[in-house]
């Protein structure tokens, strides 16, 4: 069978960090967190390429140039498999309670990515297929690279200048570095922080009404710091004393068994049930969700600021309604539900006077 020379991008994705992590932790942890994050990496990597092979603590991956014609997608999906792993990452530590060094050390792991553009043949001996070529070789040898010498960054997508070319792609924020090698001859490379990168999906993923977009806006003083305020607004069972018992609130959805982005709760309250979704979640810092009712949905924003004492929280609601109306028709209708039908402001008042009783009951001596 004759192999044909196929032209193409070549991608290696590198947990960074592995090996000096390996030397010193207990191998079957190790290996089952190892696992978790390949596995995270090859979820992303098989929408769009062709898995060659696992490297020990790298997947190396590839697609032919006429299954990725727009440059761009390779960069995106890049990015798109860093911000799983650090999410992976991000889950694993904070779900386990166990002490040993492994776990313990997962903060130390971070994520590389190469990319080239060339020629290789995927050679098949005995059923086992494989990719071959000079630009093979040459992707596999930048993995020793002075990227993290010259920049002090862990985590970095590295291009050579022929996939940025191929692709018609230009790194304006880009390192540019050269790297030579024996037989190989010098390669231009242009770098990104994906540390950097990461921050900034992060915050554009952010759903934040701010007071000028809301329809409605109240504020409430409360006399306990943001976590005691946190707790008791997240809290079903302290949330429904609040209402002084009018309104029952229930957690039907808890992805991952924590609160959190997706995680639902219904309230129910007289003869209807309203349901809860939150879109947003930064503990004692805000959280964001939607609230439908019958026909209405209503978005709310609440932020929490801690008083200059740190003894206290200053609670701020921006709530906005959805409905076909303009924006000052919207605002008058918003308004008045939150004023006459559902007196919000009373319930603010008298839930900081039930929270301050309750925290002064559970403070005082016995």
């Amino acid at each position: 069978m004759t192999s044909l020379t196929q032209h193409g991008y070549l991608v290696l994705a590198d947990i960074s960090g592995y090996t000096s992590y390996l030397a010193g932790v207990e191998l079957d942890h190790a290996h089952e967190i190892l696992t978790d994050l390949l596995e995270t990496i090859v979820s992303r990597f098989k929408t769009l390429l062709t898995l060659s092979k696992l490297e020990g603590d790298a997947v190396f991956a590839y697609v032919p140039e006429s299954r990725m014609q727009r440059g761009e997608t390779l960069l995106e999906l890049i990015e798109d498999t860093y911000v799983a792993f650090r999410d992976r990452l991000e889950a694993v530590r904070r779900r386990t309670t166990c002490e040993c060094k492994a776990c313990q050390a997962i903060p130390t792991l971070d994520l590389k990515f190469l990319a080239h553009h060339g020629d290789f043949i995927v050679q098949d001996v005995a059923g086992i297929k494989e990719l071959v070529g000079s630009d093979v070789n040459l992707i596999h040898r930048l993995l020793k690279n002075r990227v993290s010498e010259a920049t002090g960054w862990r985590a970095y997508a590295l291009f050579t200048e022929a996939s940025l070319a191929h692709g018609g792609l230009q790194l304006e924020n880009g390192h540019p570095q050269t790297e030579a090698y024996e037989h190989l001859g010098e390669v231009k490379t242009y770098s990104l922080n994906l540390q950097t990168r990461y921050t900034e999906i992060i915050e554009a993923r952010r759903m934040f009404i701010a007071a000028e977009q809301a329809d409605a806006v109240f504020a409430q003083d409360y006399a306990v710091p943001p976590p005691v305020f946190w707790e008791w607004w997240n809290d079903p069972k302290k949330r429904t004393l609040l209402g002084g018992g009018e309104s029952k609130w229930t957690a039907v959805l808890r992805p991952g068994g924590r609160t959190g982005v997706g995680a639902r709760n219904h309230c129910a309250h007289g003869k209807g049930v309203s349901v809860e979704t939150i879109l947003d979640w930064r503990p004692f810092e805000y959280v964001t969700s939607q609230m439908v009712d019958g026909n209405m949905v209503m978005y709310r924003t609440l932020q929490l600021e801690p008083t200059l004492d740190g003894l206290g929280t200053r609670t701020l609601h921006h709530i906005q309604v959805r409905a076909p109306l303009p924006h000052w028709l919207r605002r008058l209708v918003c308004q008045f539900m939150m004023g006459k039908m559902f007196k919000y402001e009373a319930f603010l008042v008298e839930s900081a006077q039930i929270i301050a009783r309750e925290s002064a009951a559970e403070t005082s001596p016995a």
